[in-house]
């Protein structure tokens, strides 16, 4: 912790030769805004349970399989659970505020004055799980690593603006932001840390498939203490586990022994669960939810199926194109594809009425771009509005409909006029251009129970003359063919984070586009994209981050990059009667890190 300078000009010298910051603010924790719910002497979350007990075995589930241990590279699955259950980071999310966090790894976090560097301290009690000390060798290491091309290229673009670390004496370590702004800071307090010693004696990226399965070194809960390639894997709690009674700890972590079995197909593992298999699942899929969930064992008890309220940003889920592909690089084209979708049929017919539609890339958020821009978004926006459509500053973003006055006739006579404005006639029943090449694409899917929710979509398409295939795939070859680019139309969600920064450069940026692994999946290659994305990281206040992402919402809305779906403002989760949970339910959660707080009756 830096304290008050006992010399000045001491102090001075040190500050010219960039040792030191003029000043800093040190704590246990650090906020978006500066303010903390949890006081310096907190004991525990309050969204965890002073009851819940520590044993017994909780019993997961994964979809595909896993062929290396290394949760942080490219190339291959990694099991599920190695993030959080083994490796930690330097500070966790409080799951009480909207973007908070407390020290872990890092018992004391200092913010520089000119916000161009952050300073933290470790634990001196933090240990690997093999007994050795968690140092500073090992933050410098693994920022060094994560940064590098070894790693996803997540990591490089989220780190991107840490600069380098400098190590400031043993417990201390200093990050220098290249550029600065608000939530960088805790960005890097986001770093996961590595064992230096582990991976010099492994190869962080090893092209071995044997080196590849070699159990990691971590300082979390849980040691992994079995591994049936692509059938299971099972953590067992670590007896010497250094943090347990710290207080971003307490309640945490109660089960003695996880085990994760893998299943192939989503439908037979619903099947399991019902048998016993397992305990516990999240079920994203509506008919699931309404019709299999339901015998024997749920009308007895022993199985519950509850919902539990959140107030996550929804951010935005959809049927993306891959702009990468000619047939998708017009922008009227994607608009027109986008028309067909039957989203209110599909809503009542298929999902019982559950969701609501997404009508922002930050829905169920104050981020969420309504009516048409206001003064502070027509600023950002002016510049461009030469590079824009003209339906970012004169349209609200507002889905296509079929409710009455709307209806599904009107909008494929909508997608057909503008498909022949792009150069698609009809011929002899089939969409061809001007070189008689038929519009043909396929739609990639991860689980099979999708199909029934492509089906009437595709078939609205073949009505405009498009030959549409759609497929799943095991999905350890689709999470490959994502990684790489190669799909031309795949289903998936972007998560929001109630305070959006860093990350939006691996969903929507030119640099992302070009990354195999990122999560830019459209392919998105736009200056003005870019610009916003920049003018989101770097906002300097609450009400510029919430203009910027407004009108960054209104950019990606009408490129039609995607044909939007819906959300829900609830997790639906289905478990065995014998687990536990506490009443108080935390406000921005996901449902794994609710399940961290659970415990065996």
């Amino acid at each position: 912790m830096i304290h008050s300078f006992l010399i000045r000009y001491t102090a001075l010298f040190l500050l010219l030769v960039g040792l030191l910051p003029i000043q800093a603010f040190a704590a246990h924790g650090v906020s978006i805004d500066g303010n903390l719910k949890y006081p310096k002497d907190f004991l525990r979350f309050e969204y965890t349970a002073p009851e819940a007990r520590s044993g017994g075995t909780l019993v997961l589930h994964d979809l595909g399989s896993f062929e290396k241990m290394n949760p942080f590279t490219l190339k291959g699955a990694a099991p599920h659970g190695l993030s959080p259950y083994v490796f930690e980071t330097l500070a966790v999310p409080s799951l009480d505020e909207p973007f908070a966090q407390y020290g872990l790894l890092a018992s004391d976090i200092e913010l520089a004055k000119d916000k161009k560097s952050v300073t933290f301290t470790l634990n001196a009690k933090a240990r690997f799980s093999d007994g050795a000390p968690v140092t500073v060798d090992d933050v410098k290491f693994s920022l060094d690593t994560l940064k590098s091309e070894q790693a996803h290229p997540f990591y490089q673009m989220y780190f991107h603006d840490i600069e380098g670390a400098d190590i400031l004496d043993k417990q201390r370590i200093r990050f220098r932001f290249a550029r600065p702004n608000r939530e960088l800071h805790m960005v890097a307090s986001q770093l996961p840390v590595l064992s230096k010693q582990f991976y010099t004696r492994h190869p962080f990226n090893p092209t071995d498939g044997k080196d590849a399965m070699v159990v990691p070194v971590g300082s979390g809960p849980y040691l992994v203490v079995e591994v049936l390639p692509g059938k299971s894997i099972t953590y067992r709690k670590n007896p010497d586990y250094w943090a347990g009674n710290l207080p971003v700890r307490k309640g945490l972590f109660n089960f003695e022994t996880i085990v994760v079995k893998y299943f192939k197909d989503p439908v037979v593992s619903i099947e399991a669960f019902k048998a016993g298999e397992f305990d516990y699942m999240m079920v994203n899929i509506a008919k699931q939810w309404q019709r299999d969930l339901t015998g024997r064992r749920f009308d007895s008890g022993e199985l519950i199926k509850q919902t539990f309220p959140h107030h996550n940003n929804a951010g935005m889920q959809g049927f993306v194109f891959n702009t990468r592909k000619p047939l998708f690089q017009d922008r009227r084209v994607r608009k027109a594809l986008g028309l067909v979708f039957d989203f209110e049929w599909t809503n009542k017919t298929l999902f019982f009425s559950q969701y609501t539609r997404s009508n922002s890339y930050f829905s169920n958020s104050n981020f969420a771009a309504a009516g048409l821009p206001d003064s502070a978004e027509l600023q950002l926006l002016e510049p461009y509005r030469d590079q824009l459509p003209a339906e970012v500053f004169s349209q609200a973003l507002l889905p296509p409909s079929t409710d009455p006055p709307g209806s599904l006739r009107a909008n494929m006579q909508e997608a057909k006029m503008l498909l022949e404005q792009a150069g698609w006639t009809i011929k002899e029943g089939t969409l061809v251009n001007v070189q008689n090449e038929p519009f043909r694409f396929e739609i990639l899917l991860a689980d099979g129970s999708f199909e029934r929710v492509i089906a009437p979509y595709v078939s609205n398409l073949k009505k405009l003359g498009i030959d549409v295939t759609y497929r799943a795939i095991d999905p350890a070859l689709y999470a490959d063919r994502i990684k790489n680019f190669d799909f031309d139309m795949v289903v998936t969600t972007y998560g929001q984070s109630q305070s959006p920064g860093n990350e939006q450069r691996d969903f929507w940026t030119t640099a992302a586009a070009s990354r195999m692994g990122s999560r830019n999946l459209a392919g998105i290659n736009s200056p003005v994209v870019d610009a916003l994305v920049d003018a989101i990281i770097y906002a300097e206040t609450q009400a510029q981050l919430v203009t910027a992402c407004r009108s960054l919402d209104r950019v990606l809305w009408h490129g039609y990059y995607l044909v939007p779906n819906w959300y829900l403002a609830n997790h639906r989760l289905a478990y065995a009667a014998k687990l536990k949970h506490p009443q108080k339910l935390p406000l921005y959660f996901s449902h794994e890190q609710w399940l961290d707080t659970w415990w065996l009756q």
